[in-house]
């Protein structure tokens, strides 16, 4: 039985392995992906961006915040209290990565040889 690489062939890993399982919710990746082309954005809005409640945006941010890839900064806006989100270098990057992954994952050139659909 062969393993499907010819002799001699360095042997890729699969890009599922660059995943990041903390990006594995939906509501966290969607989360990251409204903070990642923005320097920073207020709570609210990744509130109603993301369409979840005020304590589910809560707790996604805490996870990400434990993990070292958002910075929360709370301050005011004239007397009422605000809260800004920042996707941290190292939240940015692993962003990054799990796209690439999932594309890789996808592929842009259609099924490869010996895929049959119905």
């Amino acid at each position: 039985m062969t393993d499907g690489t010819s002799a001699g062939a360095e042997r890729v890993p699969h890009p599922r392995h660059a995943l990041a399982p903390l990006l594995g919710s939906a509501v966290r990746l969607s989360v990251v992906a409204a903070l990642a082309p923005v320097q920073k954005a207020e709570f609210g809005y990744v509130r109603d961006l993301v369409e979840i409640t005020d304590s589910a945006l809560s707790k996604q941010v805490s996870r990400l915040e434990e993990a070292g890839w958002v910075t929360v900064e709370k301050g005011q806006v004239g007397r009422r209290p605000r809260t800004w989100l920042a996707l941290t270098e190292e939240g940015l990057a692993r962003y990054r990565r799990h796209l690439a992954a999932l594309t890789a994952i996808a592929g842009t050139d259609g099924p490869g040889p010996g895929a049959a659909r119905d």
